[in-house]
């Protein structure tokens, strides 16, 4: 409370400029003083405490298929743009619930299997030496986005999805498109933005249409042939993944999987270098890289904000939630809720039970979040013990989104800058 005893006006809309400069604030006074907020400003409930976002993501009454609801109150309004692009994700396995959702993610699971994911680490680390090879030969100063933090993931995704390595520039721009309205993304009010998102869409829905046909004809060693391949290995195989839903899974990996990615590595390098004795202490020691990304994850986690539809009345910490309302579980609210984290706030490297919710929890929690640990490690790593003395030489550009702490930039230099 304030010095006067009152509490302090709180933070109701996620997308003001203060709480995108600091999201883990604007959700501190919500956990502690309206842990389950009504946001006007979203038309949404706000969770923002540990045990209440972990219930939320076992809660039958908190669906994740939320983009059919939405598809269904505008469909009086007639043909859209908007409406286009919805009912193009509505199938999508992020925003489905069982038992639809059971049979996506079990035939997509064979391409995310832990020994699979672990063999990769040879081909990310050569990737990241390049990439650093890279930035060192430009000069003193650099984007760690656009040189490190997005090139590594778009890569990856790419080659696991056996398409060319040069169409990466192309994934972002229709992943960047879709993220303006398919993901409560915000921060973008341009009015023809369903209409790009869409061209973006289907361009991409037709590209990976056709990777599709060229892999039923010739299967490679590549993800998009094990989720294939998954149909005639799996109890049921005539319920094996149609075209259709290879497209949308495809999308979905191709988003997902360098979005988050670009961002944990971005953010984990800017904490972590934050303070040059914890920096050098981790460049150091290989074995402190990995708990200072579970703490880097937690702190500065990829994504701020999941989105659940309301599927049946209940009652929240005395709150009455009522069935087609939305729920927000706020994420760096519940990473940094001291009555589940010692210290929240502090980096702690050797933190135990780190049992951050970064990755969610439950059914949906991220399949790819193995991948994105391993991708993230070999490029923090890499980059603290190639690059001494790395430090970020300004704030970054917060890209004003809902659900992604995401930087547009993040300027760095180091002691080695410009050496071979």
């Amino acid at each position: 409370m304030s010095a006067a005893g009152r509490v302090p006006d709180l933070p109701d809309d996620l997308l003001a400029p203060d709480a995108v400069a600091d999201p883990a604030g604007a959700a501190a006074l919500l956990r502690e003083h309206d842990p389950v907020h009504w946001s006007a400003a979203h038309r949404a409930w706000l969770l923002t405490r540990h045990d209440d976002v972990v219930a939320a993501f076992r809660d039958p009454a908190l669906s994740s298929d939320r983009v059919r609801p939405v598809l269904a109150r505008r469909q009086a309004a007639g043909p859209s743009a908007e409406h286009r692009v919805l009912s193009l994700i509505s199938d999508w396995m992020v925003v489905s619930d069982p038992p639809a959702h059971t049979r996506l993610r079990r035939l997509a699971g064979g391409a995310f299997k832990q020994q699979q994911i672990a063999a990769m680490g040879e081909r990310i680390q050569a990737l990241v030496d390049e990439l650093v090879d890279g930035f060192l030969t430009t000069g003193p100063d650099g984007d760690l986005v656009a040189d490190v933090a997005y090139p590594l993931p778009a890569t990856v995704i790419a080659e696991m999805l056996g398409a060319p390595r040069a169409d990466r520039d192309r994934f972002r721009e229709w992943s960047d498109e879709l993220a303006l309205v398919a993901f409560g993304t915000g921060g973008d009010a341009r009015a023809d933005r369903h209409a790009r998102a869409l061209r973006g869409l289907e361009e991409m829905a037709a590209y990976f249409r056709d990777l599709v046909a060229e892999r039923r004809r010739d299967p490679a060693d590549d993800m998009l042939s094990a989720m294939i391949a998954g149909e005639s290995t799996g109890p049921d195989v005539e319920e094996g993944l149609t075209d259709d839903e290879l497209v949308g899974m495809c999308a979905l990996l191709l988003f997902a999987g360098h979005e988050t990615t670009t961002n944990a590595i971005a953010n984990a390098v800017r904490l972590l270098t934050a303070d040059p004795a914890v920096r050098d202490r981790v460049a150091a020691d290989p074995d402190l890289v990995a708990p200072a990304v579970e703490e880097a994850l937690r702190l500065q986690g990829p994504i701020k904000v999941l989105v659940r539809w309301v599927v049946a009345d209940h009652e929240r910490r005395g709150r009455q939630i009522r069935a087609g309302e939305r729920v927000m579980l706020v994420l760096p609210g519940a990473n940094r809720d001291p009555e589940r984290f010692d210290r929240p706030d502090a980096l702690d490297l050797h933190r135990e039970r780190n049992q951050h919710l970064a990755f969610g929890r439950g059914i949906h929690a991220c399949i790819g979040a193995q991948l994105a640990r391993l991708e993230t490690r070999h490029a923090v790593g890499t980059l603290l013990r190639r690059l001494p003395g790395l430090r970020v030489t300004a704030e970054p550009d917060w890209v004003p989104t809902i659900a992604s702490r995401a930087a547009a930039t993040l300027p760095v230099t180091s002691d080695a800058a410009g050496r071979p």
